[in-house]
C-alpha cells in the first residue's frame, strides 16, 4: 500500500527523548510504531508489524502498527525519532532540513524484528559493525 507518511513529535516520544530515554523499550515501543487509519489497517490485514519503505527502495525499516481514526486513509503517521528517519526523504532542496511531511512510502505487512534504537544505528547507518 502507498501512503503519505508525516512525521511528528508525540508527548511521551519528547518526555522519553529529553529524559535521556532513547535506548529504553518504553522509546521503543513509543517511538518504533506507524500510525495507520481502521480502513487501512484492515487492507493490510491487521499486521502487528509492517514494514515502511522509502520511496526510492533504498531503505526500509519495521515498526509495530497502531490503528487510529485519527489518520485519514492513504496517510500514515511516525514519531520523529531514529526508526522514521530512516524512511524520511532524505534530499533537503537546499534547505538543510528533510522532508518530514508528505513523504512517499510503502506499507507492508512484516514478520521482522522491530529493532532498538541502537541496533539501528548500528545496522541500518553503520553495516551491522
Amino acid at each position: 500500500m502507498e501512503a503519505l507518511l508525516n512525521t511528528g513529535s508525540t508527548i511521551d516520544e519528547g518526555r522519553l527523548a529529553k529524559g535521556g530515554d532513547k535506548y529504553s523499550d518504553a522509546y521503543t515501543k513509543e517511538c518504533a510504531v506507524c500510525w495507520l487509519n481502521e480502513v487501512d489497517y484492515a487492507a493490510l490485514g491487521f499486521p502487528e508489524k509492517v514494514r515502511v519503505i522509502r520511496r526510492d527502495g533504498q531503505r526500509s525499516v519495521i515498526v509495530y502498527t497502531k490503528c487510529t481514526n485519527d489518520m485519514r486513509c492513504g496517510h500514515v503517521f511516525m514519531p520523529r525519532a531514529i526508526w522514521a528517519n530512516v524512511v524520511v526523504e532524505p534530499s533537503t532542496f537546499s534547505t538543510g532540513s528533510p522532508l518530514y511531511k508528505g513523504s512517499l512510502v510503502t506499507i507492508e505487512p512484516a514478520e521482522g524484528e522491530v529493532l532498538s534504537a541502537e541496533d539501528v544505528v548500528l545496522k541500518v547507518y553503520m553495516g551491522g559493525k
